[in-house]
C-alpha cells in the first residue's frame, strides 16, 4: 500500500495520530486540513472530515484525487445497536450502507441507492482481520466485534429508532460518516477499513453518555490505528 488516507471523526483522535507523523506538512483543502508525512514507514494523509455524510464523501474524494491513497481507513465513535455491544467497546466494519436512504417511493427498499449496483459496501478483509487481530491484542480490557455499520445524517438517541435499526439492518453500531467513507471507496476501487468505538447506546441516555464516554472510546480507537500503521 502505498499511502493511506486516515480520516478521523474527532480531533482528539487526529492530533494524537498527526503527533508521531514524520516530515509532515499541512495543507488545508475545502476547509479541511490534510497532514502528510510518515507514520512509521507508512506514507499516510490524516484529516478530521468533519460531521455527516457530504463532508465524509468530500474528504474521502479529495484524499483520492489530490493524494493518490491506496486505502483509507476511518475512525470514529458510534452508538451500539447490538445488545451484546457495551460503551468502550470496538466494532469493524464487515460492511456499511446508509440507513436513511429512502426511496421506497419509487419501489426501493430502505437504504438502497437508486441506479447503483449495490447499496451494502463491503470493507477490506484483509485490513478488517488484522485490525481485529490487532484490537484483542491492545485493548484487552474491551471486547471487539466485527459487524455492519449503519450510517445516516442523524445522531440516534431513541430506543424505538435504534430497535428499527437494528430490526431493518441488522447494524452493529450506528453513526454518521462511515457508510459514505465506504460509497466513496467502493466507487474509486479502494480497500477500506471502519473501526468505530462504542460511545454510548443510541437510546434516551445517549446525549449524556456520549459526552461522558467519548474521550476514553477515542482513546481506543488511537490505540487500534497506531498499532495497525505499525503492521502494514
Amino acid at each position: 500500500m502505498k499511502c493511506i488516507g486516515i480520516i478521523g471523526a474527532m480531533e482528539i483522535e487526529v492530533n494524537r495520530l498527526k503527533e508521531k507523523v514524520k516530515n509532515c506538512s499541512v495543507e488545508t483543502v475545502a476547509g479541511m486540513a490534510f497532514y502528510k508525512g510518515l507514520y512509521g514507514n507508512t506514507p499516510v494523509v490524516i484529516v478530521r472530515s468533519g460531521i455527516g455524510k457530504v463532508n465524509a464523501a468530500i474528504c474521502t474524494q479529495i484524499l483520492v484525487d489530490r493524494y493518490h491513497i491506496t486505502a483509507v481507513i476511518n475512525t470514529g465513535i458510534a452508538g451500539g445497536l447490538y445488545h451484546k455491544i457495551h460503551i468502550g467497546d470496538i466494532v469493524i466494519a464487515t460492511e456499511a450502507l446508509q440507513h436513511d436512504m429512502d426511496a421506497r417511493g419509487f419501489g426501493y427498499k430502505l437504504g438502497e441507492i437508486p441506479q447503483m449496483d449495490t447499496s451494502l459496501f463491503n470493507a477490506d478483509t484483509v485490513l478488517r482481520k488484522m485490525a481485529a487481530e490487532i484490537c484483542r491484542r491492545v485493548n484487552p480490557d474491551i471486547q471487539v466485534y466485527e459487524g455492519r455499520v449503519v450510517s445516516g445524517d442523524c445522531f440516534v438517541s431513541d430506543s424505538d429508532k435504534k430497535e428499527m435499526l437494528w430490526q431493518e439492518f441488522q447494524g452493529y453500531c450506528t453513526e454518521m460518516e462511515g457508510a459514505a467513507i465506504a460509497q466513496a471507496a467502493y466507487l474509486n476501487r479502494i480497500p477500506y477499513l471502519i473501526i468505530r468505538a462504542i460511545s454510548d447506546q443510541a437510546d434516551g441516555k445517549a446525549s449524556v453518555d456520549y459526552s461522558t464516554f467519548e474521550s476514553k472510546a477515542a482513546e481506543h480507537s488511537v490505540n487500534l490505528v497506531d498499532a495497525l500503521l505499525q503492521e502494514i
